[in-house]
């Protein structure tokens, strides 16, 4: 079995941090069919999330992420892919996009 381990630091506080792990319970129940739990606690929430070859936990902190998976055999081919995908998730929820910061344009081709 395979195990992804992903830790992120953050400065937002359990309340922020909440909601940032809320909005990523429901991009996984969305975008990977996953079987999310959220438990919330004093000074730590929990989500739990499973399906087929895949179960695990995001702890939820005042100051840190902590995300551990287990991967089944047959979707531990993917485990760098889907290592990768996470990671990406938790960073843009993390630091998403300053508003009013647009990309330039690309110059049209000649």
């Amino acid at each position: 079995m395979s195990v992804i381990h992903i830790h992120r630091h953050h400065h937002l506080g359990l309340e922020e941090a909440r909601k940032i792990a809320f909005l990523w319970a429901e991009k996984a129940e969305e975008k990977f069919d996953m079987e999310c739990a959220y438990e919330e606690g004093d000074t730590q929430d929990t989500v739990y999330f499973s399906r087929s070859g895949v179960k695990g936990t995001l702890q939820v902190l005042d100051g840190e992420f902590e995300f551990k998976a287990e991967l089944g055999f047959l979707v531990s081919a993917f485990k760098s892919r889907i290592e990768a995908e996470i990671a990406e998730q938790l960073d843009t929820l993390l630091h998403p996009p300053k508003p009013g910061k647009k990309r330039k344009p690309a110059p049209p081709k000649a």
